[in-house]
């Protein structure tokens, strides 16, 4: 039942932030000999490298895919559905669950894209998932309160 992803606009994350002035040609060329050398996921590598904040990838993926940004410093998170999974899959896949409708699950993560974490919340938790995207220290700051430790 794994989730197809589609682009909603035909354009590379760092193509976006070149064209929302956040990114200049320059950094982008840096950002990918980084990528080519170091690995990893171009957002990640642009924050790590000083040239845009964890809110301007949210927000570009945001675009690029459809989905929906959603910052969690001031949302109230049911314990009983954060708890649907565990602090371990949620520290692991950067995430946390938000709302339970039925058998929908809202799920904030900062890979959108991370289509095993995908299936791995679907076969845990029976249910439809529903993507939103929030940065990386919006979701372990929740699961820090939520859990009450590092994550």
């Amino acid at each position: 039942m794994a989730m197809e992803i589609r682009k909603k606009v035909d354009k590379l994350l760092g193509q976006i932030l070149v064209e929302r002035g956040m990114l200049s040609n320059t950094q982008l060329k840096e950002v990918l000999e980084n990528q080519e050398t170091a690995g990893g996921l171009i957002g990640d590598i642009i924050v790590k490298l000083g040239f845009a904040k964890e809110e301007d990838i949210a927000h570009c993926l945001s675009i690029q895919y459809g989905f929906t940004f959603l910052p969690l410093e001031n949302y109230e998170i049911s314990l009983s559905i954060a708890t649907l999974i565990s602090e371990h899959l949620c520290s692991h896949y950067c995430l946390i669950p938000i709302d339970k409708i039925d058998n929908t699950l809202t799920v904030a993560m900062a890979n959108p894209l991370n289509i095993q974490a995908i299936d791995d919340l679907e076969d845990i938790t029976h249910c439809d998932i529903q993507i939103f995207v929030s940065t990386p220290s919006d979701i372990r700051n929740c699961i820090r309160r939520i859990f009450g430790k590092e994550a």
